[in-house]
C-alpha cells in the first residue's frame, strides 16, 4: 500500500495535533507523544496496544533510534508507560510488544505500574539468518491490566486447527474435533505460543513500507479478547495504523499518536479503506485459522452463503 501525492494532500488535512487533541475520538494526531498526552483526559480509553521503537538500532522513515543500555531503556519507557495507567479505565488492559533485548526493561516497568497477566510469544518466522546466532524469529507482547476485574473473551479468540491424527470413541464419533464440509477441525483454546500469524507480506493488501508493521490478524486476537463492540482503544505509536484498522473493522472506537506525518497519512487510508474492505486475513467465521488454511476459509465462507441463501428460500 502505497501513497500518491494527492492522496497526501487529502489525508494530511484529516489529521490533529498536538494542539487539537482534544477531539481525539476516532481520530489520528500527528505530533509527538509527550506533547499529545498532557492534552488527554483520565480513562478515556479500554485498551492500549502499544509498539514503541525496541532496543535496537532502526530507522522509522528518517526517525532513528540507537540500541542503548537496558537500564537506559527502562527510562525510556518510565518515560510515558505511567501515563498509560492514567489513560485507562479501572477495567482496562494494555498490551506491549519488544523483543528479547528488552524483556527485562519491559517486565521491570510493566510491574512498577500495572498488574502483569501474562507474556506472548510471537513466533513471526521471518527474519535474518545468523551464522554465529539462533535466527531471531519471535517477538513478545506483555499483557498486564490496571486491576484484577478487568475484560479477556477467549470464546472470541479460538483457533481452528486441522486434524492429523482422528481420533473417535469405540462407536467411531470423533472425539474433540468435527467432520465439516470443508475438512476436519478442531477448536482450541488460544496459548500464550502465537504460530499462526505471519508478518504482513508484499502481497498481502495490509501490507506497507513500514519496516515493523503488526498483522492485522495479531490485532484483532488482542482487541477481540479485549474489549467489547464499542469500546475505546488507543495506540501511542500506530506507525502504518493497523490497531487502528482493525479496531474500526470490529466495532470498536479508537485514536492514537504517531510522530511521522507520512505514517500517519498511510494510517487514514486504511481507516478509508476498513470500510470497503473490513475482512481480516485469517480470521473468518468468527474464528482464527491456521497459516496456509486460505482455501479451507474460503470453502467455508461458500458453504455459509449458501446456507443462509437456502434459508432466505425456505423464509420466502
Amino acid at each position: 500500500m502505497t501513497l500518491t501525492d494527492k492522496e497526501r494532500f487529502y489525508y494530511r488535512s484529516r489529521l490533529l495535533s498536538a494542539d487539537t487533541a482534544d477531539q481525539f475520538l476516532n481520530r489520528i494526531i500527528c505530533g509527538n507523544l509527550f506533547d499529545v498526552l498532557p492534552k488527554l483526559p483520565s480513562a478515556c480509553c479500554d485498551l492500549i496496544f502499544a509498539d514503541p521503537p525496541y532496543n535496537l538500532a532502526k530507522n522509522f522513515n528518517g526517525q532513528k533510534f540507537k540500541s542503548a543500555s537496558t537500564k537506559q531503556y527502562a527510562d525510556y519507557l518510565r518515560s510515558w508507560l505511567p501515563e498509560m495507567k492514567r489513560l485507562l479505565k479501572p477495567t482496562g488492559s494494555i498490551y506491549i510488544c519488544g523483543d528479547w533485548r528488552s524483556a527485562a526493561a519491559v517486565q521491570t516497568v510493566l510491574e512498577e505500574n500495572f498488574l502483569l497477566q501474562n507474556r506472548i510469544t510471537w513466533e513471526r518466522e521471518k527474519g535474518r539468518g545468523a551464522k554465529s546466532n539462533w535466527k531471531n524469529t519471535s517477538e513478545d507482547i506483555w499483557f498486564a491490566t490496571v486491576s484484577n476485574d478487568y475484560v479477556f473473551h477467549v470464546d472470541r479468540v479460538m483457533l481452528r486447527r486441522k486434524i492429523i491424527a482422528p481420533y473417535t470413541d469405540s462407536p467411531g464419533v470423533p472425539r474433540g474435533w468435527q467432520e465439516t464440509e470443508s475438512g476436519r477441525f478442531r477448536l482450541t483454546h488460544p496459548s500464550n505460543l502465537w504460530t499462526d500469524i505471519s508478518v504482513p507480506f508484499w502481497s498481502m493488501p495490509e501490507n506497507t513500507d513500514h519496516p515493523t508493521q503488526k498483522p492485522e490478524k495479531l490485532l484483532a486476537k488482542i482487541i477481540l479478547a479485549s474489549s467489547e463492540e464499542g469500546d475505546v482503544v488507543f495506540d501511542p505509536f500506530i506507525g502504518s495504523g493497523t490497531t487502528l484498522a482493525v479496531a474500526k473493522k470490529l466495532g470498536r472506537q479508537f485514536f492514537g499518536v504517531e510522530i511521522d506525518e507520512e505514517y500517519c497519512c498511510l494510517a487514514e487510508k486504511r481507516l478509508e479503506l476498513a470500510d470497503s474492505r473490513p475482512d481480516i486475513q485469517g480470521y473468518s467465521d468468527g474464528v482464527f485459522w491456521e497459516r496456509n488454511t486460505l482455501a479451507e476459509q474460503e470453502n467455508n465462507k461458500g458453504i455459509v452463503r449458501n446456507k443462509k441463501h437456502q434459508r432466505m428460500l425456505v423464509e420466502v
